[in-house]
C-alpha cells in the first residue's frame, strides 16, 4: 500500500486500507449474488458494519488528510481550481457505439 500525503497521515491509511479491504471482500460476492430484494436489507446491514468497523478510522484518516492539505497550502490551489473548473455536474461516459 502506498504511503499519504504525510508520514503522520500513513498509518491512518493503512489501517483504514486493510479495515475497508477486508470489509469490501465480504461484501461484493454476497451482494452480487443476492435477489434484489435481499440485496437492499444486506446493503443496510452492511453499510452498519462498515460505519461501526471503519468509519472511526476513516474520520481519523480524513481529518489528518485535511490538516495535512492545510498545513502544505494546497487548500488554497484546491479553492482556485474548484472556482476556475467546478465540477457542477458528474462526468458523462459515453455509451460505446454498437453497429
Amino acid at each position: 500500500m502506498a504511503n499519504s500525503l504525510t508520514d503522520e497521515c500513513t498509518p491512518f491509511k493503512r489501517e483504514y486500507d486493510s479495515c475497508f479491504n477486508a470489509w469490501f471482500e465480504g461484501y461484493l460476492e454476497p451482494a452480487v449474488a443476492a435477489s434484489p430484494e435481499q440485496r437492499s436489507k444486506y446493503s443496510q446491514e452492511k453499510a452498519a458494519e462498515y460505519e461501526r468497523d471503519c468509519g472511526k478510522i476513516w474520520t481519523q484518516y480524513r481529518e489528518c488528510v485535511q490538516k495535512a492539505v492545510k498545513d502544505k497550502g494546497l487548500d488554497t490551489l484546491l479553492e482556485q481550481a474548484r472556482q476556475e473548473n467546478p465540477l457542477k455536474e458528474p462526468p458523462t461516459i459515453p455509451k460505446p457505439d454498437r453497429t
